[in-house]
């Protein structure tokens, strides 16, 4: 029998490692930035044409390559961080594989462009699916200049994988927001389709913050930071009002190396317990510094994932920084001890201590610079004056004074006798009438027993159904906002509403864009009864993410669940017996009454035989 195993040509070879490194344009962009962030550059632009789809290039203005590096950096496993296994334990620099550029230049037209600034001449080199077209010496500008075009080129069946422009940019931004987080000292400039997205100065970590996610965060940091002789901790944390149901802000560097871990976001929720709900992440950027040895950053291709020798330290450190930079900070509610209530029954045994406590503290609620008296109010000083029982005959005295000013005339009108006294009609009294429990929950009367509703759960039930309507036919009507509120969004929002523009306008949402990152909402859905048409669009994009992190869900059915969860009834909403019934209606008119978004019973029915049984019938 014939020998069946043999090695696999290079091409092949490099295809599979792609498979590892390259899975989309975002993760090419994020090897080319290690790149340019490793050859000590202070300054890399990024341009990005159809979402890296067609073209992302990074240019930095650092070292710079020999001929020979520049021709070595293609070739698989060649590396200048790692001359020895000991290294490994040693790394801080990014990347040290060697398989980037072999990788992406298997499956993409890649140019390359370098020269070192004490050399006159730089070097070209043009790679097409891992075979070299061209090499030759240019004039160029000191630094490196890497373009990748047309990924996927050579692998149909993996280009068509890809998602939509506005998603795969999401993802680029996203990498892009960590490379420059990481290094706030250098300056970033991102360019998409020749429209500047992001032009980030060297500055501050603060500074960096801000351009990337906003003038809102500015007033939401908290500083955070913890030196021990095992890990220092740096960096800043979100105040509790700015944490968000979706998970994205979110960002942990050990070493200056992005990586994802449940188990230390575990520790900074838990330092934030009791301050923002459970269902809430709060926002932060952390910087860990530790020795390399104590950590093994190879265990993922992307080395986004890395393991701690001691893990339960690290734990303890991290949460104990976030702890101490809320109280440090009075983030967390503090108590007043300017009175010790373990004498309040005390001083009321003395009237004389008591009045004198309370005209103190009345005193100062008065005082206040905001305060300003009114002619109306003068002479209240003199209910203070003699104690409490001083005050209560003035305040008896003032009470009876407006009493002597109503006058009431006798009429039979008057008379206990011929007030009107509300009862249910008859047929009220037959059919049964509707009422609300706890403001929660609505009670019907039906011939065969009681139907109580979950007043929210059912809303969203009809409201879900009612929109999924409106996304099949494209018919969704929408009610103009009198001021149209300008909705400034991060980038990476900003194009997941572009992505969603044909189902939100056919849900009723008249959006257009104003300016870099904002949209303009002039209309909104006409069923939704709410006043504020900011927070509504605001809220639904974060339920919409939170959806997608939750669930597997297509782009239609998320957006009509988020709908029918920002606009439904809430809990503790009164409602009239006409709203109520109209709600029971509307619900047995869906196809699927029984249960709401989230699985849970819409109704329950209680049998009048169930109802005889409890008095035992």
């Amino acid at each position: 029998m014939s020998d069946v195993i043999q090695l696999l040509p290079d091409a092949i070879a490099n295809q599979i490692a792609a498979g590892e490194v390259v899975q989309r344009p975002a993760s090419a962009l994020k090897e080319m930035l290690e790149n340019a962030i490793d050859a000590g550059a202070s300054k890399v632009q990024v341009i990005v044409k159809e979402a890296g789809k067609q073209l992302i290039q990074v240019i930095d203005d650092g070292k710079g390559m020999s001929a020979a590096d520049a021709r070595m950096s293609f070739e698989r496993h060649a590396t200048s961080k790692i001359r020895s296994s000991a290294d490994l334990f040693a790394i801080r620099t990014f990347g040290f594989r060697g398989e980037a550029l072999a990788s992406i230049a298997a499956v993409a037209q890649v140019e390359l462009k370098t020269r070192q600034a004490d050399q006159e001449l730089g070097t070209l080199i043009q790679i097409e699916g891992s075979e070299l077209k061209k090499q030759e010496p240019i004039a160029t500008t000191p630094g490196t200049s890497v373009a990748m075009k047309n990924l996927f080129f050579n692998v149909p069946a993996r280009r068509n994988f890809l998602k939509s422009n506005p998603i795969e940019m999401r993802h680029i931004v996203e990498e892009f927001q960590r490379a420059a987080l990481s290094y706030s000292e250098i300056g970033f400039v991102l360019t998409q389709n020749d429209m500047e997205v992001f032009n980030l100065q060297p500055g501050k970590l603060s500074q960096r913050i801000v351009g990337l996610f906003g003038k809102n965060y500015q007033s939401n940091l908290v500083p955070c930071e913890e030196l021990t002789p095992h890990l220092n901790v740096k960096g800043y944390i979100g105040k509790p009002e700015s944490a968000k149901k979706t998970r994205g802000e979110q960002f942990f560097f050990v070493n200056n190396r992005y990586i994802k871990s449940n188990y230390l976001h575990h520790a900074v929720s838990t330092a934030f317990e009791g301050l923002i709900q459970s269902d809430q992440h709060p926002f932060y950027v952390l910087f860990l510094e530790i020795d390399p040895s104590h950590i093994d950053i190879n265990v993922h291709p992307t080395k986004t994932e890395i393991k701690f020798d001691d893990e339960r330290t690290v734990y303890a450190v991290l949460r104990s920084a976030v702890k101490q930079a809320l109280g440090a900070h009075h983030v967390v509610p503090a108590l007043d001890f300017s009175i010790d209530i373990n004498f309040t029954e005390n001083w009321s045994k003395d009237p004389e201590k008591k009045a004198a406590v309370d005209r103190e503290y009345s005193y100062k609620t008065f005082n206040t610079p905001e305060f300003k008296k009114s002619p109306a109010s003068s002479g209240w000083e003199r209910l203070f004056e003699g104690g409490p029982s001083n005050a209560e005959s003035l305040a008896d005295r003032k009470f009876k004074e407006d009493d002597s000013e109503i006058l009431t005339f006798k009429s039979k009108a008057n008379t206990e006798a011929d007030l009107p006294v509300l009862k249910p009609s008859p047929q009220e009294e037959a059919t049964g009438t509707t009422f609300q429990v706890e403001l929660n929950y609505i009670v019907a009367q039906m011939s065969t027993g009681l139907l109580i509703l979950d007043q929210q759960t059912a809303h969203e039930r009809i409201l879900y159904e009612r929109y999924l309507r409106q996304l099949k036919l494209a018919q969704g009507p929408s009610q103009q906002c009198l001021f149209p509120p300008v909705v400034e969004l991060s980038p990476g929002d900003f194009e997941l509403v572009l992505g969603l523009m044909p189902e939100l306008h056919s849900l009723g949402f008249m959006i257009s864009e104003f300016g870099n990152h904002t949209v303009l909402v002039q209309g909104i859905p006409a069923d939704v009864q709410l006043k504020n048409e900011k927070d509504l669009f605001e809220g639904l994009i974060e339920q919409f993410k939170n959806f997608k992190n939750e669930l597997s869900l297509d782009k239609r059915e998320n957006l009509a669940r988020s709908l029918a969860r920002k606009s439904s009834l809430k809990r503790g909403q009164k409602l009239t017996s006409q709203e109520m019934e109209t709600l029971v209606g509307q619900l047995f008119a869906c196809q699927n009454p029984n249960y709401g978004l989230s699985g849970n019973k819409t109704f329950v029915k209680l049998d009048l035989s169930s109802i005889h049984s409890f008095f035992g019938k």
